[in-house]
């Protein structure tokens, strides 16, 4: 997997909800650069358990989709004396 890169607004975004969830959790304050290593650890190090259930989500949707699909050509098949086989 390629290594998560966020933008420097997305690292903003991340690293104050980290200190909020210190502050308001677990009544600790954190300061930015802590914050900052400790979501490098969790991109770093559980990135890829996030991404890939994002994966099998999407693959859930896309199956259901296909059989969705796959079900509407069937409504528009004729009658005829051919069996499918």
């Amino acid at each position: 997997m390629k290594k998560i890169k966020f933008s420097p607004e997305e690292r903003s975004a991340l690293v104050e909800s980290i200190q909020t969830y210190f502050r308001e959790e677990l009544e600790q304050d954190i300061g930015a650069i802590p914050a900052e290593l400790l979501m490098q650890f969790f991109a770093e190090e559980m990135a890829g358990y996030f991404y890939n259930r994002g994966l099998y989500d999407s693959q859930a949707v896309l199956m259901k989709e296909m059989d969705n699909i796959t079900d509407a050509i069937y409504s528009l098949e004729q009658k005829t004396k051919l069996v499918r086989g």
